[in-house]
């Protein structure tokens, strides 16, 4: 429950930092991932990004079965981690610790 506290601003702050960038931006989100993945440097940085990514997904389908559900359960937050990989797993906090331990609605204090 604690952790909304931390994730909740921190996810607004960087969707809406995220959604200014995308508006701003000259060229998609594809061409701004191929043109990362055309140098050796960025690449390794883009490789080490969604390893991590890979972790929090199999965390969110770990915690999503624990809490009695199905890996279908976490689908939303998984897609969303493979296109905007940090937003996936801070929303599945926010929305899982409001939640409580078995989907029952816990009120913020």
């Amino acid at each position: 429950m604690k952790g909304v506290y931390v994730a909740l601003p921190v996810l607004l702050i960087f969707s809406l930092y995220t959604g200014w960038t995308l508006l701003m931006a000259e060229q998609s989100l594809f061409a701004f991932g191929l043109e990362l993945m055309s140098r050796p440097d960025t690449t390794q940085v883009v490789i080490d990004l969604y390893l991590m990514a890979a972790l929090a997904c199999l965390w969110m389908i770990n915690d999503t079965r624990s809490r009695g559900g199905s890996w279908l359960g976490a689908l939303p937050y998984l897609l969303l981690t493979l296109i905007f990989v940090s937003i996936g797993p801070l929303l599945y906090i926010v929305v899982k610790g409001v939640a409580g331990p078995r989907g029952q609605y816990i009120p913020l204090r």
